[in-house]
């Protein structure tokens, strides 16, 4: 009883975060672009705050793990390869774009760093799990969808330079790059700006799940129903099932082992069905795959957490 308390004492409170941005969006306190201008603010500013803080204010030399590291990009990598040779299932080339980015891609950003924060209070690992993943799915999306794009072979160096001054521009990045050098220089935080910094950091959480929240459309959901509801399975379960209990074997325990479970098993990302239509895709598998993974992971997450905590390993 005590797990399963642990669980959704983790997973519930999120959850009901998004649900209050739904019903804002019902009782149109919140509409469409309002919740995109949001999620664009959260992602831009107190979301990189958020990390800043975090990793600024603790020791570089406890905090740096290079295996970790490796092993979100190696798990990520692998998660690609598989979602592509699935893909291959579907007799339609068009929708594989869509299919290999929205088994894969995860909200590890937002929904991510919301979850481990309501564990543990602070991000956690979560910093190090986007350095290892969050590029490396960024690059991907734009060959992936590229490589699919209907009517198109390949990409154009236009479309590889976007993606470069993408990544090195990132929001979240730079963050995490700050706060790594000021820790590492063991620079010190004056308390004005320490609070500062934690008044806007405190702010990405619940307003990054509102705006989640507001952005869902359930008519979406189940809108091409095979392709969506295998990759929702992929997303949610398929790649729990083969790399946690690798990185279990592997010695990595408490906030290492949820910060792996929240890169491979939270909802798809609203920004993989954005970056689908500007790239020329139809965006309905996408914006399915977001639905179904957003809904569903408020049960897998805390079922997976439960059998985390129960065998003892967070």
């Amino acid at each position: 009883m005590e797990n399963l308390l642990f669980s959704l004492n983790a997973t519930v409170p999120v959850f009901l975060m998004m649900l209050l941005g739904l019903l804002f969006r019902r009782l149109g306190w919140l509409d469409e672009n309002f919740a995109d201008r949001l999620n664009k603010f959260v992602f831009q500013a107190p979301l990189p705050v958020l990390v800043f803080g975090d990793l600024a204010t603790v020791d570089f030399n406890e905090v740096w793990d290079v295996r970790f590291v490796l092993f979100c990009f190696g798990a990520t990598l692998a998660s690609i390869a598989i979602a592509a040779a699935v893909s291959c299932v579907w007799k339609d080339r068009s929708i594989r774009g869509e299919f290999i980015q929205a088994s894969y891609r995860s909200s590890a950003a937002i929904l991510g760093l919301a979850f481990i924060q309501n564990i543990y209070g602070n991000a956690g690992m979560a910093p190090l799990m986007i350095i290892g993943s969050v590029p490396l799915y960024n690059i991907m999306a734009v060959v992936v969808l590229s490589v699919f794009r209907p009517g198109q072979n390949g990409m154009d160096s236009q479309m590889i330079k976007k993606t470069i001054k993408g990544i090195a521009t990132n929001p979240i990045i730079i963050g995490i790059v700050c706060g790594l050098l000021w820790s590492a220089f063991k620079v010190p935080m004056p308390a004005i700006l320490g609070k500062t910094v934690s008044g806007i950091g405190g702010a990405a959480t619940p307003l990054g799940l509102m705006a989640m929240g507001a952005s869902i459309d359930f008519r979406k959901a189940f809108a091409k129903g095979r392709p969506a509801v295998t990759a929702t399975f992929i997303k949610l379960v398929g790649f729990c099932a083969i790399f946690l209990p690798a990185a279990v074997a592997m010695g990595f325990r408490r906030e290492e082992l949820v910060a792996i479970l929240v890169m491979l098993g939270s909802a798809s990302t609203v920004s993989g069905f954005v970056m689908a239509r500007n790239m020329g895709h139809e965006g309905t598998l996408s914006a399915s795959v977001v639905m179904l993974t957003t809904m569903l992971s408020a049960f897998t997450l805390t079922v997976w957490l439960y059998a985390l905590r129960s065998m003892g390993f967070i």
